[in-house]
């Protein structure tokens, strides 16, 4: 389980496919603190170490994980906003995060605003996904590539967030551009209210 909270940004050094998997090798600053079956969030896609080495380490994204993420559209030298899970006791600064991506999103605007950033994302929605809870709400929680933000403009089919100096500086929503792809974890508090209320229905 993770917070949202980003710990920093991972660089890819290698991608090499196998079979429908994708192996990534990262650097980051915290790479030599890493154990083999570590779960990390990779721009909010939980995923396993299987292998580490001084400044670099590696995780594989099966087809499910790179069909529903950004992560099969990484290329070398992208940055990664980076996570490890939660320790038992911490302060849950964010939102309850699994690191189990829903979708992806595309990035509408960006607008700066006397510092801080204003981003809108759209997204797929039907009927289907909104009883799957595959929505968002003024004021709710969404994690876009992993990071816990507060909606501030909610839509049928899209959102927006505000993103403060230091978040943009330290996450790669620095790079976020119009046309960009996102990935979404949207609140696993609604789904399950949307859940049963479709049960109710």
């Amino acid at each position: 389980m993770f917070s949202g909270i980003i710990e920093g940004c991972g660089r890819v050094v290698a991608l090499e496919n196998h079979g429908d998997n994708l192996d990534i090798t990262l650097s980051c600053p915290f790479a030599s603190e890493l154990k083999i079956d570590q779960s990390i969030a990779h721009n909010g896609v939980c995923l396993t170490v299987v292998a580490q080495s001084g400044d670099t380490y590696t995780v594989t994204a099966i087809r499910e994980t790179l069909d529903r993420s950004n992560l099969g559209k990484l290329q070398i030298s992208d940055e990664v906003n980076l996570e490890r899970s939660m320790l038992l006791g911490g302060r849950l600064d964010g939102h309850i995060v699994q690191g189990h991506v829903d979708m992806t999103a595309l990035c509408t605007s960006v607008e700066e605003a006397n510092g801080s950033w204003l981003y809108r994302f759209e997204h797929q929605t039907d009927k289907a996904l909104a009883e799957r809870g595959y929505i968002t709400v003024e004021k709710g929680s969404i994690a876009v590539n992993g990071v816990s933000l507060t909606v501030c403009d909610s839509e049928k089919t899209s959102f927006g967030v505000a993103i403060i100096p230091y978040t943009h500086e330290h996450t790669n929503f620095k790079h976020i551009r119009v046309g960009s792809v996102v990935n979404l974890e949207f609140d696993i508090v609604g789904k399950y209210l949307c859940k049963m209320q479709a049960y109710e229905g």
